[in-house]
């Protein structure tokens, strides 16, 4: 299993792996081809489009909350859309596990149930606030999970996309350090591996040598990077409207029986859960609509997955020690 990126910031390995614990990411360039990006892409929005609320992606004045389903910050977790056929084709391909092989040193992996991005460039009513956040608790020593996000759309300069603090993840302990999370804010126990920063908290980690760089990707290119490096999305100001898909994976062996058993459940039950594939596993719960369980929300996704012993392993239900 890959150690911590501290204990790896003096080893050379002569390939990408050098860059991710160097700066705490990666770009794996054409991951999956542009034809395959296009088909994920057009998945992902026609997904948007299937509740028939009057969206139409040629006419703006239908961007907005009333023609779509509920979602967070242009992430879509609920409806069973984590367990959607074409979410696992995406889980299951070679070139986007193989990256993981590499990096935790092993092929018995846990995939995360996590969902997709559609942003629509310039929609008025959503929350487009920043959120740089990490997506591991400070009281994890060392690399403990690396997330990854298939980007399905151009993503240049001016286009949607990930923004990444680079060089942040080795000041993750002095961080907190001088900034204890109890005097920060805090964190839920749901919440466990999540930290919210603070604006002026950015100009800590520039003051360090840090840079806040936008992560210019094209369709099929996959992002990785250390849950210990501060991110959050940039917002398009093209017109190109944004599609990703977000998939982790971990190595099986760090799953607790409890842990695992959990996830099956909730794969079950077709609810996606967080980034987090082996642990920090709750369930993202039913869509809201003013206090109450959105009537659009569904039991089972459009299309079903065909369950592979291959998706079986991924998703915690079958272990890899089965036969």
């Amino acid at each position: 299993m890959a150690p911590s990126l501290e204990e790896n910031a003096v080893q050379s390995y002569g390939d990408w792996r050098d860059d991710f614990f160097k700066n705490g990411y990666v770009v794996i360039k054409g991951a999956i081809s542009a034809e395959k990006a296009a088909y994920y892409r057009s998945k992902t929005l026609g997904w948007v489009q299937s509740f028939d609320l009057g969206l139409d992606y040629n006419d703006k004045s239908t961007w907005t909350k009333d023609h779509l389903p509920y979602n967070f910050k242009s992430m879509y977790l609920n409806y069973c859309a984590a367990h959607e056929k074409f979410m696992w084709e995406a889980r299951s391909e070679p070139s986007i596990i193989e990256p993981f092989t590499k990096l935790w040193g092993t092929n018995e992996l846990l995939v995360s149930f996590d969902g997709f991005n559609v942003t629509l460039p310039g929609q008025k009513d959503a929350d487009f606030t920043p959120w740089p956040h990490v997506d591991q608790s400070p009281k994890r020593q060392g690399l403990a999970c690396a997330q990854g996000l298939l980007n399905l759309t151009p993503a240049g300069p001016r286009d949607g996309g990930l923004l990444l603090m680079e060089g942040s993840a080795p000041l993750f302990n002095q961080f907190f350090k001088a900034f204890p999370p109890e005097k920060e804010g805090g964190m839920s126990e749901r919440q466990y591996d999540f930290f919210g920063f603070k604006m002026e908290h950015l100009s800590w980690f520039e003051e360090r040598g840090c840079r806040l760089i936008k992560v210019c990707v094209d369709p099929g290119d996959l992002i990785i990077w250390d849950s210990r490096t501060l991110h959050y999305a940039r917002l398009p100001e093209s017109e190109t409207i944004r599609s990703v898909i977000y998939i982790t994976y971990t190595p099986a062996a760090l799953g607790k029986p409890d842990d695992i058993k959990h996830k099956a459940e909730l794969f079950h039950r077709f609810e996606g859960t967080t980034h987090w594939p082996h642990c920090n596993i709750w369930g993202q719960g039913k869509a809201m609509k003013d206090g109450k369980v959105d009537p659009l929300e569904r039991d089972e996704p459009l299309e079903k997955p065909e369950l592979t012993d291959h998706i079986l392993r991924l998703a915690g239900v079958k272990a890899y020690s089965d036969a």
